[in-house]
């Protein structure tokens, strides 16, 4: 019997700006025939328009480093054996149809589901998921607690882990799995670019690749043939939020996750019939983040005094066009209130906006002004850095600005620095830079969260590459309670080690939580209807999340509409 994975539930909003790519152009992009803005043959293509790529590269390789693989690789062409949905907090059987945590709580057991085969016709066994997991580890690394993953028979698992750890299970199921006959043939699966994939997902064959658009179309072997109701997916590239934008509200696509500005005013009141959005803010945390391997940033002091000076009701209601909320010193607020602990976000004063308080705090840490208004640093050199964000993401780029305006008001300069996100994100990964602004991790419950914001595990040197942890900040104390929290045997344990990591993050004010993140998603149903919606929540409105799968499946295809 399946256990049930408990969840917070959230209040609504998804993803401003991934850390993510390249920006790129592309002048034109209505297509043609079953492409064309307000086909309704029933044969149309679903069209998503991509800000944050400037080209397509024909990599499917789910193992690739860094973010080249081009997207919905591990939305429409693998798939994972559960798929977890923060908008309502359950986790649906994908390719496997039940899981079960051993009673000392070091094993897991999926049973995979009968009939599922890969897109070239062979079975899906579960010695493909035992060797997904050895490659995983091997090529990218994680999963420390997993001792071992072995096939029991054909359609069984067993997960070895070296401790009790709770959020194993959702982990280890979220894991797209890929054919053990096809990638142990590869010679270097961490560089092939996999041009032509073999997955379980919906839409495996690539099609009409070109540099600035491709198209996935239909698995011939897939598991639910009756919910490939869609003829297949094209996918465009452009230059940024506002190209990728002017596209979409003019019917050239269905379905973005971009950040439109005054989405109803520029979007759904063009057509409110047809045009909707759903931004539900389900728990990840946009943060700025410090390198904290650097002075001043390796002082609380400095990282606290200087989110002191952040007006994030302008941040929220300007950069963020009211879409979200001002975040606090739990960095749990918007996605985890049942977890959230509201007394000591009150009583918390480094994420409320007070430039003389802020200004104050910079003194005593001894960071005074000169006689010309402007502070310095204890060597004597002008307290001065970049915050560094994508060029695509004019959402971040206006919240960026407000920072540097408001640090100005307390005598520190900072320079916002934009190339394309593929530069940003290296600079993050190999510590080369000094603030940024960062979309944190999050889960089913708030660990993951905190894992990858204070665990000395995910902590990463300068120059080797971080996954996460971007500011490179890890505290022992945290590990403890992280530990405790996965062999907690209950709720009201893992309550009481969130109660206290919440008060270790005051402390230790690791990033700096500026809002909790909208997870951005609008479409038109011109074209295709069945689309989440927060009165129908099965997934949210995400094309580049884990419930993407769960939307490609229920969209059916309008036919000979007249718009």
């Amino acid at each position: 019997m399946a256990p049930t994975i408990r969840v917070r539930r959230f209040r609504p909003a998804v993803l401003a700006a991934p850390v993510v790519v390249a920006a790129l152009l592309l002048t034109g992009c209505s297509g043609s025939g079953t492409n064309a803005a307000g086909d309704t043959s029933g044969d149309q293509l679903l069209t998503i328009p991509r800000e944050d790529f400037a080209t397509f590269t024909r990599n499917f390789n789910p193992f690739a480093p860094g973010q080249v693989v081009a997207p919905l690789t591990t939305q429409a062409i693998y798939e994972a054996m559960l798929v977890y949905n923060p908008a309502d907090g359950k986790a649906t059987p994908w390719l496997a149809t039940s899981w079960e945590t051993g009673a000392d709580g070091r094993t897991v057991t999926f049973t995979l589901r009968d009939g599922v085969k890969w897109s070239d016709g062979k079975p899906l066994t579960a010695e493909d998921v035992a060797y997904t997991f050895a490659l995983q580890k091997k090529l990218l690394g994680g999963y420390e607690y997993l001792k071992s993953a072995k096939a029991e028979g054909t359609d069984k698992v067993v997960f070895s882990l070296t401790k009790p750890y709770s959020p194993g299970l959702f982990e280890l199921g979220k894991q797209v799995i890929v054919p053990r006959h096809v990638w142990e043939k590869v010679k270097d699966p961490a560089k092939d670019t996999n041009p032509n994939p073999v997955g379980t997902g919906p839409y495996t064959k690539v099609a009409n690749f070109q540099s600035q658009s491709y198209e996935l179309r239909r698995n011939p072997e897939y598991w639910q043939p009756k919910k490939q109701r869609i003829a297949g997916i094209r996918v465009l590239g452009f230059s940024g939020n506002d190209s990728a934008n002017l596209a979409f509200v003019n019917g050239e696509a269905d379905w973005t996750q971009s950040f439109i500005p005054d989405v109803q005013k520029s979007f759904v009141d063009k057509d409110p019939k047809h045009n909707a959005y759903w931004y539900p803010r389900t728990g990840s945390m946009v943060e700025w983040t410090m390198n904290t391997t650097k002075a001043p940033f390796d002082d609380p002091k400095v990282r606290k005094a200087l989110s002191q000076a952040v007006d994030r009701d302008s941040v929220t209601e300007v950069g963020m066009n009211g879409y979200t909320e001002p975040a606090d010193c739990t960095g749990l607020s918007g996605g985890y209130d049942a977890w959230r602990d509201a007394a000591l976000a009150a009583s918390c004063t480094w994420t409320k906006h007070d430039a003389v308080a802020a200004g104050k705090a910079l003194d005593e840490a001894g960071y005074p002004k000169g006689s010309d208004g402007r502070r310095k640093l204890k060597s004597g050199k002008p307290f001065t850095f970049d915050i560094s964000v994508g060029s695509a993401s004019s959402d971040w780029l206006s919240v960026a600005n407000i920072i540097k305006q408001n640090l100005a008001e307390v005598g520190v300069t900072a320079h916002v620095k934009s190339p394309d996100w593929a530069a940003v994100v290296s600079g993050y990964e190999t510590g080369d830079y000094d603030t940024g602004i960062v979309w944190s991790d999050n889960g089913a419950t708030p660990f993951q969260f905190y894992r990858t914001t204070m665990g000395t595990e995910s902590v990463k040197p300068v120059g080797t590459k971080a996954v996460s942890n971007y500011h490179r900040f890890g505290d022992k104390k945290a590990d403890r309670l992280l530990n405790e929290f996965a062999a907690a045997p209950d709720e009201a344990g893992q309550k009481a080690k969130v109660d206290a990591l919440q008060k270790l993050f005051a402390e230790d004010a690791p990033v700096v939580p500026l809002f909790p993140g909208p997870e951005w998603g609008a479409y038109t149903d011109i074209r295709f209807t069945g689309w989440p919606t927060a009165d129908n929540p099965y997934a949210t409105l995400t094309n580049r999340g884990d419930t993407t799968v769960l939307v490609l499946t229920s969209l059916k295809p309008v036919k000979n509409r007249q718009h």
